[in-house]
């Protein structure tokens, strides 16, 4: 998958004066920060007809009451193929009852959306609830910043706990420093300094800790109360500076005018922080217990200043565990108190301080713009999975018998009585190169699907051909297989490669487990448990995934063998390693590079998981597996197997092509697996739109099978199908298409083991 390249945040922005505003215009400067060459922009409400100087980051303004404005904003976001569009949602900055008019624009997007809830409540109405709800079955993740919003989500809206990601409100990389600097510079050196910044309104319950402060200068006579911030616009516009009139008012009546301070400003951010900087106690008496998030709050916190507040929701989390001081809505003399207590207390003052700051350190904006990147890729995989579903064709879905029968002229052709041949020339089998193992291990792989109820089993002699190549191949003189066969029946190599040897034990433990011959079963099951020591040793992933995939079966064949299943965990431990070794938020991977067969690896670990009942298995797989496929699903839907031109390349983007027919027989087969692991339908559904790309759903737009013969063409090149149909190609298509057949006759019978399976898990 390609790095995300474009991500716009929709929301409030600098210079509009409110918390919102200040959270987008710095979640958007981080998440530009986080990457390199990521472009990100703001697309900006601005309220009731007013005008703002937007800086170069808006891209684009809508009005808050312009339903065609919100239309025309999607159709701008859609054009300019942003990756994710990040929602700043909060009651009252959108239009329409209960700010409906953002489901117009959501509606619209063709990108995943993550939304960031900067309010959740407990009691909505019912327009309230109905808006919210659309809006979390529109985003592919939802973000709050306290588990009080994740429990309310859960309880009161029922959104599954897998869409919901906390993140904390992000916070400036501010040095620890003393105020006393910040003091002399701001003109308040020698005093004592509670500070409140915010834009001004009821519910900031300015009149309790104005209320408090004769109690506090009784124990602190040089403490001063600082109140920056100017009156909330939507105040100002219906009241004008009545309410500010009436705080100053309150503060002479109570004789305390020389103890607090109103700054009637929007400061900006280096100011903000200097007058953080220089308070002895920063205070929330927030009126409402229902505030999710205060990034007052958070910016305080997060430079280390001892707080004093109220229980609302947000404060009862961050300041838990003596990281700050917590006292009852509207009463001024424990809040007197409590502050005065930390004013005439150094040393309780500074730990507490040294707590907070320790504390807040995976709050800073860097941080909190890794997790929204991590959560912007998860909404991707999810949404990619989700496009690659509706994109499945009917008429390949696995819903019935539309799936294609069973053609094995062309397979046959290409086989003789030594086996399968490597390539062709178009449909005629080429004999210039000869025969390999790798091809006679899957063509024993399909032999053994074949065996399945509803197929028609190879003849015996067929079978049996490819089962004395595998013989053959063994050289016990080197305890590995030989891979490379000339048409005379020359070895040409006394040892293949680790991946041909363990492909081969994938064929030997499935005709260990499934070969129709009691005598075939015991042959396979004791030449696998002589070459399998050899794997406990590999080095390369794949050879690592085709052993498990071949003991999975062996081990239900030959429960006793307890080398056997040692070396099991061995080896998917070595993946799981791999995984946690190479992997970041931008690349899920076992290695470097992308290569060929690429889903065998998260197969492999589901079913070894499954077998083992080790979950870190079956995690590990479906979260390489997730990843994999955003990389291989376009944004229209269609499936795109990594190309054979990106094979070995260090953390880049996959090739368009060359595309081969093992990717998407190894993706289906993953797919399937993933669903029997997890029971989420939704994976067959993949499978389906995987398997249409043999049949035309490609990049392309060009089948690539036969059906009256079962043929497969070699590959995809850039600009048409590779006209070969060599022993992969066809192995490939026809290993897929017996997945997809076995997969019909599951849904149609519900009693069928494998449905049952999946129920199970």
């Amino acid at each position: 998958m390609t790095p995300l390249r474009k991500i716009a945040v929709i929301g409030n922005s600098l210079p509009r004066r409110c918390g919102i505003a200040t959270f987008s215009t710095d979640l958007q400067r981080a998440i530009s920060n986080s990457r390199p060459n990521l472009q990100s922009c703001i697309v900006a409400m601005t309220d009731h007809d007013q005008t703002y100087d937007y800086p170069v980051s808006v891209a684009l303004q809508i009005k808050d009451g312009s339903i065609e404005e919100y239309v025309s904003a999607a159709a701008f976001l859609n054009a300019g193929r942003f990756d994710i569009v990040c929602l700043q949602h909060e009651f009252g900055i959108f239009g329409g009852e209960a700010g409906a008019h953002i489901l117009e624009l959501l509606s619209r997007l063709t990108m995943p959306v993550v939304t960031t809830l900067h309010t959740v409540l407990a009691a909505p109405s019912a327009a309230q609830r109905a808006v919210m709800e659309r809006i979390v079955e529109m985003s592919s993740k939802v973000v709050v910043m306290a588990s009080k919003g994740r429990e309310l989500l859960r309880n009161v809206y029922r959104v599954p706990d897998d869409k919901i990601e906390v993140i904390a409100h992000g916070i400036p990389d501010f040095p620890f420093v003393a105020p006393d600097a910040a003091k002399a510079k701001l003109g308040f050196s020698s005093r004592s300094v509670i500070l409140t910044f915010g834009l001004l309104s009821p519910s900031k319950g300015i009149e309790v800790m104005i209320d408090a402060m004769p109690s506090i200068l009784q124990r602190r006579p040089d403490a001063v109360y600082v109140v920056l911030g100017a009156t909330h616009p939507n105040l100002v516009r219906d009241q004008g500076e009545a309410y500010r009139g009436s705080l100053m008012a309150r503060v002479r009546k109570l004789g305390v005018e020389d103890h607090v301070v109103f700054l009637d400003q929007f400061v900006d951010h280096a100011t903000l922080l200097e007058f953080i900087s220089m308070c002895d106690v920063y205070v929330t008496p927030y009126l409402n217990e229902a505030q999710m998030t205060s990034g007052t709050l958070a910016y305080s916190f997060g430079l280390g200043k001892p707080v004093v507040s109220t229980p609302y929701w947000h404060a009862r989390e961050l300041l838990a565990d003596g990281r700050g001081v917590l006292v009852s809505f509207g009463d001024a003399m424990e809040t007197g108190n409590e502050i005065a207590g930390l004013l005439t207390d150094s040393p309780r003052r500074q730990a507490m301080r040294e707590r907070a700051y320790a504390a807040s350190r995976s709050m800073t904006w860097e941080r909190t713009a890794e997790r929204y990147m991590t959560a912007f890729e998860n909404a991707r995989h999810g949404h990619r999975l989700k496009v690659i579903a509706r994109a499945a064709p009917d008429a390949i879905a696995p819903h019935g018998p539309a799936v294609p029968d069973m053609q094995l002229g062309h397979f046959l052709s290409m086989c003789d009585d030594t086996g399968l041949f490597q390539h062709a020339v178009h449909s005629v089998p080429d004999r210039a190169h000869g025969y390999c193992v790798d091809d006679n291990a899957r063509a024993l792989l399909l032999a053994c699907a074949l065996n399945e109820p509803g197929e028609h089993p190879l003849s015996e002699s067929q079978t049996g051909h490819f089962a004395a190549f595998v013989q053959h191949a063994w050289n016990p003189d080197t305890r590995r297989f030989r891979n490379f066969m000339g048409f005379n029946r020359t070895w040409l190599e006394d040892e293949g490669s680790e991946d041909s040897h363990g492909r081969t034990l994938w064929a030997l433990g499935e005709c260990a487990r499934k070969d129709a011959s009691r005598s075939r079963r015991q042959w396979a099951t004791a030449l696998f448990a002589e070459a399998l020591s050899t794997a406990a040793a590999f080095r390369s992933p794949r050879a690592m995934a085709f052993t498990l995939l071949g003991l999975d079966a062996y081990c239900a064949a030959a429960p006793d063998d307890q080398r056997a299943r040692e070396i099991r965990h061995s080896l998917a431990d070595t993946l799981v390693a791999a995984l946690a070794l190479v992997e970041t938020p931008d690349w899920v991977w076992f290695e470097e590079g992308l290569a060929y067969d690429n889903a065998r690896l998260p197969q492999a670990l589901i079913a070894a998981g499954l077998a083992t009942q080790t979950s870190a298995y079956v995690d590990a797989g479906l979260r390489s597996l997730r990843w994999l496929m955003t990389l291989q699903t376009t944004s229209t839907g269609h499936f795109r197997p990594v190309g054979t031109t990106s094979f070995g390349e260090v953390r880049k983007p996959p090739g368009t092509f060359d595309q081969q027919p093992v990717e998407a027989t190894a993706t289906i087969a993953a797919c399937l697996t993933a669903w029997r692991a997890d029971g989420d339908a939704e994976w067959k559904t993949i499978a389906a739109g995987v398997f249409f790309w043999f049949f035309g759903g490609n990049d392309l737009s060009v089948p690539l099978v036969d059906p009256e013969t079962g043929s497969c063409r070699d590959g995809l090149h850039p600009d048409r199908a590779n006209e070969n149909r060599g022993g992969e190609s066809v192995v490939s298509y026809l290993l897929a298409l017996a997945e997809m057949r076995q997969l019909a006759r599951a849904n149609i019978n519900p009693a069928n083991p494998v449905a049952l399976r999946a129920i199970v898990s």
